[in-house]
């Protein structure tokens, strides 16, 4: 009789989870060695006169490695590879490229003073508005970059009321996007069409209740029909690098930012080095940011405005200060933050906090490395 052999080995994971299942069960006898575990998972091959007795030998290995297998600890499944920690996207929904800061919102009950602020102080022009569906002046734009600008809406009620509107961020595709956040259980609107200035848009909450907008820039809409117009040397700044928000639940803010969007940590800090104040969360695809404001609780119209802020990148602060102290504003000196980046905070009319910041750090950030790279 012809006889060949076969045998059913297993990895050094599953004899150890052998050896686990009979020391985890406190049975008094030896541990297993490799060697029994091997013998364990051996059946001889035999031709098919005796076939029966092969498939009774294949059943009693296809039980014993199951058995082993349920044993294993999740924690040493590694032989799956590190995507299986992590699903895989359902098809058809993967998040599009989020690319930075595409503007704020932000609300005036002095319309003037707003445009003395951001038009003269800043120097960003103004270069087109949007009406009401029923007539009268809904919005207008103060432009720092093609891609970038702080809106302004002249609804501000009262001295009380929070100042922002909403904050938004550029996508290259924002139906997809929406229907990725839809995919994740995020709120969204039913469907994805072209707004009153010709970009498609859509508008979700995150945790804390702020509004957040993902806008894609079309061909002929007010802000691409403008490239490359409206962006003369007065500017103080040309690029918004980040908008700051009130955080009350960083762990719930995470999984929004974080898990759903892809935000990352880029530096978190506070105003002592064992205390975080500040976290700031990155864009998956660009170097904008979004700024975590934490540990603020019942805050005055005055903190809020600090709180709710925008964030302008410069070349030299000591330059800004000098161009709006020229102006006619009158600031308090720079001062180094804790992040080591020299900064100028500069209020609007309605206590709005617009921050000048130079790029670099210029000390050693206080608390966390500072990420760098793409």
């Amino acid at each position: 009789m012809a006889v060949r052999s076969m045998r059913v080995l297993l990895s050094g994971r599953v004899l150890r989870a052998h050896q686990y299942r009979t020391s985890r069960h406190g049975r008094a006898r030896p541990e297993r060695s490799e060697r029994d575990a091997r013998a364990t998972f051996a059946c001889p091959l035999l031709d098919r006169r005796v076939g029966r007795e092969h498939n009774l030998c294949v059943m009693r290995v296809t039980s014993a490695l199951l058995a082993s297998l349920l044993l294993i600890p999740a924690s040493s499944l590694k032989v799956f590879g590190a995507a299986a920690s992590k699903p895989a996207p359902k098809p058809g929904v993967e998040r599009p490229p989020i690319v930075g800061v595409a503007h704020i919102g932000l609300k005036t009950d002095n319309l003037a003073a707003a445009r003395e602020f951001y038009g003269h102080v800043l120097g960003f022009e103004e270069p087109f508005t949007l009406d009401k569906p029923g007539g009268g002046l809904m919005l207008t734009y103060f432009k720092v970059n093609d891609h970038q600008y702080v809106e302004i809406f002249p609804d501000l009620q009262s001295p009380t009321e929070d100042r922002l509107s909403h904050i938004a961020f550029e996508t290259t595709d924002a139906a997809r996007l929406r229907n990725y956040l839809a995919a994740r259980g995020v709120t969204v609107p039913a469907e994805v069409k072209p707004g009153r200035d010709g970009n498609l848009s859509f508008m979700v909450k995150d945790p804390d209740g702020h509004s957040v907008e993902f806008v894609q820039y079309l061909p002929g809409s007010l802000h691409s029909h403008n490239f490359g117009k409206f962006l003369p040397d007065t500017r103080i700044s040309q690029h918004i690098i980040h908008v700051g928000v009130t955080v009350h639940d960083r762990a719930a803010a995470d999984k929004f930012y974080k898990d759903v969007l892809d935000f990352r940590v880029m530096w978190y800090g506070g105003m002592k080095d064992d205390r975080t104040d500040w976290v700031d969360m990155r864009v998956p695809e660009g170097t904008d940011w979004l700024e975590y404001m934490l540990n603020v609780n019942n805050p005055s119209p005055k903190t809020l405005g600090v709180m709710h802020h925008l964030a302008l990148g410069v070349d030299s602060v000591q330059q800004s200060f000098k161009t709006v102290t020229e102006r006619g504003y009158k600031a308090e000196p720079p001062k180094i933050g804790r992040d080591g980046k020299w900064q100028l905070n500069l209020y609007d009319p309605n206590l709005t906090r617009v921050e000048t910041m130079e790029f670099k750090p210029v000390q050693t950030p206080c608390c966390s490395p500072m990420m760098t790279g793409p």
